[in-house]
């Protein structure tokens, strides 16, 4: 196991790719208007792997749509790649992924992949292949021709993995995608993602509810406030590279998932450093 990333390599920090400044967002105006987020602060750089991680109704996919331009701040600037958020989605720089796959069951596997190559013009040989190369990286190259209603939940996900990616996006935008499957299935696509974004270089930012999948998928966990959502630490992880089924066992995940579950916790309650019980949940949950 290699001792981390490369200065090349996935997780290494390069060049700015997403700058978020003082935003917030207000949903709703006067008095009765909801308040979302609050002077958020981010900065993410090129091959790194993020996951936003707070409470529920804590702004955290309000903050990956407000990167994605779904909707735009009510204060502050999002840049991606040196541009507003508007002009980088127009110009089709990043891909996403939702929690449900969204394909559509009357198109083939294939098509579903090739379908935002349709939209950006190419040609049928062209769209042919990327396809195919996105279905193959995905490891689902012989199921081109079946249909979406065909596969498990966790193939489909790989589907619109392999769809988000056919036009060679910078940035993966990624909202709770594994969160509806079971947890064997959910931890055999933890280590298919890492697998990916090893290949593939691309910056992700992943939305997610769990802590052990937020330690284990990314190089530094943004620890969100709840409503007004705010950052209030984030965690670098440090833990080796390429990510195994073995890193789950370093006693060093499980310090980075306390750290990341204590920064939740003393936010709510104030409350100081763990007990000796929440350890024992800690690795049970971080092992399951």
């Amino acid at each position: 196991m290699s001792a981390g990333p490369t200065a090349t390599g996935p997780g290494s920090r390069g060049p700015s790719v997403v700058d978020v400044e003082h935003v917030g967002k207000t949903f709703g105006d006067g008095p009765d208007g909801l308040v979302a987020l609050e002077d958020v602060d981010l900065t993410i750089e090129a091959g790194e792997f993020i996951s936003l991680i707070g409470p529920s109704g804590c702004g955290k996919s309000t903050l990956l749509r407000l990167i994605g331009d779904l909707t735009s701040p009510s204060s502050g600037a999002v840049t991606v790649n040196g541009k507003p958020a508007r002009e980088a989605r127009l110009g089709r720089e990043y891909g996403m992924v939702f929690q449900a796959p969204v394909l559509m069951d009357w198109r083939t596997v294939q098509k579903n992949v090739e379908l935002p190559l349709e939209l950006m013009g190419f040609d049928k040989a062209a769209r042919d292949e990327r396809a195919r190369s996105m279905l193959d990286l995905v490891e689902l190259g012989d199921f081109g021709q079946t249909h979406p209603w065909q596969l498990s939940g966790g193939m489909q996900q790989r589907v619109a993995i392999a769809r988000a990616l056919a036009f060679d996006p910078k940035l993966l935008l990624m909202d709770e995608p594994f969160g509806a499957l079971d947890e064997m299935t959910r931890e055999r696509m933890n280590l298919e993602l890492m697998r990916i974004w090893r290949k593939t270089g691309t910056t992700i930012i992943f939305v997610t509810h769990s802590i052990p999948e937020a330690v284990f998928l990314s190089t530094r966990v943004v620890v969100m406030s709840a409503r007004p959502g705010r950052i209030t630490r984030i965690v670098e992880v440090d833990l080796p590279q390429p990510r195994t089924v073995e890193t789950r066992e370093l006693e060093r995940y499980f310090e980075h998932v306390t750290t990341v579950r204590e920064a939740l916790r003393r936010h709510e309650s104030g409350e100081g450093g763990p007990d000796p019980s929440e350890i024992l949940q800690i690795r049970a949950e971080g092992l399951a």
